[in-house]
């Protein structure tokens, strides 16, 4: 899962869990991080919880984390002893889906691998009643996909939450084609309780923030391979003149090159090789290489043993030169317009609404602005002739213009 890295929203404190009772137990299959994030924030919201893991001994670690986790935030105030002693009373472990009880919701954040999901949700939707919610937390696996040998597959439906979930607020409510719309309706109701806000979409390779963000780390890659501009003036104009956390480069180095590219591969292979979505050969070398970034040491930059950049210093003069010149060379207006470009055209093709893209892309990668309202500020008509300007310089179907630029649907 590759753009679930920044910190945003705030840590789960206790809630009561949906008065109807409809969610009362829920299970969460996968006791890593993410397993065991959700099953936390569940249970502060009042839920009875049962976590699973296929690893001997690997949940009820998981509890001690998060015991651990709940004495953090009595100590920082943010919760009371009671309350994360209550929390932690709510949840327990089980050794096998076999022992799991009758469940509301089970949520697997499995590793991801297809063929394993696809076992786990059709063996679930066998052992479990036929209204229990089933959910994927995927970050870019087709939902139907999941579900094709899902019993019952109209309550199957992704809910993919972002890292860590206990301080991430977004979290994408994912329906496939057979999903009901009233599971919908509830589960995005559900993560409302639990503090989330939740955004909806068709499953559409990538989502909503895996496939919107294509073209941040794209077209930086691009910038370098075509000798622009070096990395670190490329990433300090997206930071400093674009107002984003992290410079695409940097970015990709702190997820894990081999994580980068493995969802953009996933979402280019799900397109039909889309050129738009070609992942590069800049990106595909360094993982050859095994640079994958901090965690190996070396990426696109350089790594100290304290984790600092190595010689890696902007040409500012360089900057000032780039940014407001021709789109083809300036990294801020050529990254968001290209942005703008993929928002409007999901938009189009009814796979979300402009406000759920707008909201993921804050909450979701703490983008200063969402892609659509930056459109507007920009003008989706400069914003056309941006991408028609890229186009013609690189001919092939990467920067072809969305119509949703230029037929005023989004004005």
């Amino acid at each position: 899962m590759d753009t679930d890295v920044s910190e945003h929203g705030h840590e789960a404190t206790h809630r009561d869990a949906d008065d109807e009772g409809i969610f009362a137990t829920v299970a969460v299959i996968g006791a890593g991080a993410m397993g065991s994030g959700i099953a936390q924030v569940a249970a502060a919201a009042g839920h009875h919880v049962v976590l699973v893991d296929a690893a001997a001994g690997a949940a009820a670690t998981a509890r001690e984390r998060i015991a651990a986790s709940l004495d953090r935030l009595v100590g920082k105030g943010r919760a009371s002893r009671e309350e994360a002693d209550a929390t932690l009373e709510r949840l327990r472990t089980a050794d096998s889906v076999r022992d799991l009880p009758e469940c509301g919701l089970v949520i697997e954040a499995v590793p991801e691998d297809l063929r394993l999901k696809r076992r786990l949700l059709a063996d679930l939707s066998e052992r479990q009643p036929a209204n229990t919610v089933l959910a994927t937390n995927t970050s870019s696996f087709d939902i139907d996909a999941i579900a094709r040998d899902v019993i019952d597959p109209e309550r199957m439906l992704g809910l993919h939450f972002f890292n860590p979930p206990t301080v991430m607020a977004l979290v994408e409510v994912v329906s496939g084609e057979l999903t009901s719309a009233a599971y919908v309706e509830h589960a995005t109701a559900l993560m409302r309780a639990w503090g989330k806000t939740p955004v909806r979409c068709v499953s559409t390779p990538g989502f909503i923030v895996n496939r919107v963000a294509r073209p941040f780390y794209g077209e930086a890659q691009r910038l370098v391979e075509a000798g622009v501009a070096d990395a670190a003036t490329i990433d300090w104009v997206l930071r400093e003149r674009g107002g984003f956390p992290m410079g695409p480069l940097e970015l990709t180095d702190f997820i894990g090159q081999d994580v980068n590219l493995a969802v953009g591969t996933s979402v280019w292979e799900q397109t039909g090789h889309d050129e738009r979505y070609a992942p590069t050969d800049l990106q595909r070398r360094l993982v050859e290489e095994g640079r994958l970034g901090r965690k190996t040491g070396s990426g696109i930059y350089t790594y100290a043993a304290d984790g600092s950049v190595e010689g890696a210093e902007p040409d500012l003069e360089l900057a000032g030169r780039l940014v407001g010149g021709p789109v083809v060379t300036d990294p801020l207006a050529r990254t968001v317009a290209m942005l703008v470009n993929e928002a409007v055209d999901l938009v189009h093709r009814g796979e979300a609404t402009a406000d759920d893209v707008d909201i993921a892309m804050r909450l979701g990668v703490r983008y200063p602005r969402g892609p659509i309202e930056w459109g507007r500020e920009i003008g989706f008509d400069v914003v056309a002739a941006q991408i028609g300007e890229l186009d013609t310089a690189f001919p092939g179907g990467r920067y072809r213009p969305s119509p949703a630029l230029t037929d005023g649907s989004l004005a």
